[in-house]
């Protein structure tokens, strides 16, 4: 693959297949239908309500029918029956002569904290283009040394959805002979239009040990029925110099809020584990989290 050949793919790929008016149109439309919203929050005309639904529906009938592109993206997002919504608006493919790329970019609609929402929405168009620009770089790299086989693939998706938590997964799988994965979780009150961080959902730092207390004592269980199920922790490998022991979780540990109330601590592939394991994830109970938390609001 010639170095101006891959100068051309870059330029190619790096602008978004989506045309600005169906994007535009898209946005027009999630704006005016919060308006309404607004304005006809205690009449329960049941007319009014049909004909606000079949302008939606018009709508986005235009925006499937007039981009391919967008109607690929989509199909493939469940359909969230809220104002507040996690929408596809940018993709990154690439597959050529053994590599692969393929980067979806999430996005949130209809967060009345604009603040919050742009701020999300714009780190994630930058974390994409980074991934992808990335990939760009380390195809020529390979090329430049004989060629050989790259793949990434990252996107997203709403792992918990109802009247108040709004939780994202996003995922990065690289692939160069072994693969490798990671994920990033961003949890939103939707009431209250707030970030939630793990530090935030308690009074002080107690959280952490007590946590890190009861996944040490699933991974032993796991262990313990199942000889094959390893986790880097004291008694449980051969060597303890040769791996990192789990000791306690990170602070800012990667978490979410499960759709029935309950914190799910999240480790990456390796990170606590041998790779076969996976991305590990441990539900904590809330019982043993009660005396810690901040509130009950979260948490049941």
């Amino acid at each position: 693959m010639k170095k101006n050949h891959l100068h051309s793919i870059k330029k190619d790929y790096m602008n978004p297949p989506l045309p600005k008016d169906i994007e535009s149109s898209i946005r027009k439309g999630v704006a005016q239908a919060q308006r309404e919203k607004q304005r006809h929050r205690f009449q329960r005309g049941i007319k009014k309500t049909a004909s606000i639904a079949a302008a939606a529906s018009i709508l986005f009938t235009v925006a499937l029918n007039s981009s391919p592109a967008f109607a690929s993206s989509f199909s493939e997002i469940p359909l969230i029956n809220r104002v507040v919504q996690v929408l596809t608006v940018k993709d990154y493919q690439f597959e050529q002569d053994g590599y692969t790329a393929n980067v979806t970019t999430p996005a949130i609609e209809g967060l009345e904290n604009k603040n919050l929402e742009t701020l999300l929405n714009k780190t994630y168009l930058k974390e994409s283009k980074e991934l992808y620009q990335d990939f760009l770089k380390e195809m020529e790299e390979m090329e430049d040394s004989g060629g050989g086989h790259l793949g990434l693939h990252s996107g997203y998706e709403v792992v918990t959805d109802n009247e108040q938590i709004l939780s994202i997964r996003r995922y990065v799988v690289n692939t160069v002979g072994s693969s490798s994965t990671t994920y990033q979780y961003d949890t939103i009150d939707k009431e209250n239009e707030l970030f939630l961080t793990l530090p935030s959902l308690f009074k002080d730092d107690a959280y952490i040990e007590v946590i890190s207390q009861s996944i040490k004592e699933q991974m032993m269980n796991q262990h313990r029925q199942d000889p094959d199920q390893i986790y880097w922790l004291e008694g449980m490998v051969e060597d303890p110099d040769l791996v990192d022991l789990f000791q306690k979780i990170d602070p800012s540990q990667n978490f979410y809020i499960s759709e029935d109330a309950t914190l799910v601590i999240s480790f990456d592939k390796y990170e606590v584990a041998p790779g076969y394991m996976g991305v590990a994830e441990f539900q904590i109970p809330t019982d043993i989290l009660k005396p810690l938390l901040v509130n009950n609001e979260y948490l049941k």
